[in-house]
């Protein structure tokens, strides 16, 4: 600590600056219940001590654990520009070294002081002189979270001493809000990075080369999200169910400005009519009976962003005629509220419905359907896109392996002939199930037929009925393991036997038995 006088005081002053202290140490504290906002607070309790005290321009530097640095985190008197210029290493300058040794420091006249740095360069135009300055280290237990200084007018009136020490009581009652602080602050980088790296995979996972398809009507569609995804333009999603209307609407979503934003999914077939309209609007505290609190809806919740309204034909005519408004004037009013309320959303609708012939029923409205129709995807069912079906099963496979840890390298080819004879009522959805219940029942490296379940084990499959005999059931098994032997080993009988645990010989006499033709398999 440097020399510095202690400013004899008689009673009378002594008095008088002991009740000055209680009155801003109780200022302080109230200040300190009442708001957790760091930056709130310490601007004013600055202030408290620039008008009661004179002691000005107060600084709230903080280290940083991570890169070791200080900076200025609160100032009272100082512009931004000199705020970012208060960056210090820990041992340098006055502010530095009381960080690092833990010890306050005074400066009597700061002038005179080559180690007092001035890197804020916020004292240019005043008299160096005849400023003091002091800092004392902010601690919580043995840490030394920042620091805490002062300027003060320096006169032989004036006990630094008393000062340093109701500076250091100040900076003891800080102390824990400056590491709740600081508790926030890493709390809220860690949320930060976390969403950053979410948002980088969700789109990584909805880039259009990560939705699986090859065939002609999937290439349609890639085009389609291609040149909607990029525009405002509202998008209709039809087809089937189990088709990946979803999936689309994600897609459109993470390749489009809005990509930061959030998405915001409403399953309209999935709320009871009585719920839908508080869930897209949201409502005030009483709007009805059970309202208890105001609630947020899914338009606010999707503000800069996209919502996804999915089976949007089972709408009521009610909410069909305030989605409208909402499409057309991107405003709304809460349930329960006269305030009307803005929002900046892209809608994307799906549905499996014929909207048209429920406009024919008047179950839906024309206007409506025309101002969600403006750029309509058509997602066609799996039966459309035939090719597409061994790459979702391998892709599907591929996906449920890794999720339980097993070692299932293909699919045999009998297998791969009863997926593509089956008509997939239920769609990708659909193969998708099928898929994962094959891997969970399956302990070998193949999945086989009979992984299947007997839905999907029909007579144009299979060639045998469903409660086929035991003898046919075993030949339709003995079959497929031959073939799939035969295709590992492109037709080579020896060793296909071999991969049997079988003769050439037997192979041989249960190949002409079972009306296998090992050409096919040859490379």
């Amino acid at each position: 600590m440097r020399g510095f006088s202690h400013g004899n005081l008689d009673k009378p002053e002594k008095a008088r600056r002991q009740a000055l202290e209680l009155e801003c140490l109780g200022l302080i504290g109230e200040a300190l219940s009442s708001s957790l906002d760091l930056r709130t607070t310490l601007q004013e309790i600055f202030q408290i001590l620039a008008e009661r005290m004179g002691m000005s321009r107060g600084t709230l530097t903080l280290l940083n654990p991570r890169t070791g640095e200080l900076a200025i985190e609160i100032a009272h008197g100082l512009s931004f520009e000199e705020q970012q210029r208060g960056r210090y290493r820990l041992g340098e300058g006055i502010t530095g070294r009381v960080v690092e040794s833990g010890q306050p420091m005074v400066v009597p006249r700061i002038g005179e002081e080559p180690l007092f740095l001035d890197r804020t360069r916020s004292r240019r135009k005043i008299e160096k002189e005849n400023v003091s300055f002091l800092c004392v280290p902010i601690r919580v237990g043995r840490s030394v979270l920042g620091a805490l200084s002062v300027d003060r007018l320096f006169t032989q009136e004036v006990s630094l001493q008393e000062d340093l020490r109701l500076l250091s009581i100040i900076s003891s009652m800080v102390g824990q809000a400056v590491k709740l602080h600081q508790v926030l602050q890493e709390e809220k980088e860690k949320l930060i990075d976390e969403n950053i790296k979410l948002q980088k995979e969700l789109q990584e996972r909805y880039r259009l080369p990560n939705i699986v398809g090859n065939s002609r009507k999937m290439q349609e569609v890639f085009q389609a999200i291609t040149q909607v995804a990029s525009s405002e333009a509202t998008v209709l999603i039809r087809g089937e169910s189990g088709t990946g209307k979803e999936l689309v609407a994600h897609a459109i979503h993470y390749n489009s400005p809005r990509a930061s934003g959030p998405f915001v999914r409403v399953s309209c077939a999935a709320l009871p009519e009585s719920l839908i309209e508080s869930e897209l609007f949201g409502h005030e505290k009483g709007a009805f009976t059970g309202a208890l609190v105001a609630k947020t809806g899914r338009f606010e919740a999707a503000h800069k962003g996209t919502i996804f309204l999915d089976e949007v034909g089972d709408l009521s005519p009610t909410v069909q005629i305030k989605l409208l408004r909402v499409i057309q004037e991107r405003e709304f009013e809460r349930l329960g509220s006269t305030k009307t309320m803005q929002v900046d959303v892209r809608i994307i609708a799906a549905t499996h419905q014929d909207l048209e012939e429920l406009i024919r029923q008047g179950r839906f409205r024309e206007d409506l359907y025309y101002r969600l129709n403006v750029f309509p995807i058509y997602m066609p069912p799996l039966r459309e896109r035939k090719t597409d079906i061994l790459l979702l099963a391998e892709h599907f496979l591929e996906k449920y392996s890794r999720q339980y840890q097993k070692q299932i390298r293909r699919i045999s080819t009998p297998a791969i002939d009863m997926l593509m004879a089956y008509h997939w009522p239920g769609n990708v959805r659909e193969l998708e199930n099928w898929m994962e219940r094959a891997v969970i029942v399956c302990n070998e490296e193949v999945i086989y037929s009979y992984h299947f379940p007997a839905t999907l084990q029909t007579a144009e499959a299979t060639g045998t009925q469903l409660r086929a005999p035991l003898k046919a059931t075993v030949a339709r098994f003995e079959r497929e393991l031959i073939i799939d032997a035969l295709k590992s080993t492109r037709g080579n009988r020896a060793k296909a036997a071999r991969l049997l645990q079988t003769t050439e010989r037997i192979l041989n006499y249960r190949i002409r038995s079972l009306g296998i033709d090992p050409s096919r398999y040859k490379a």
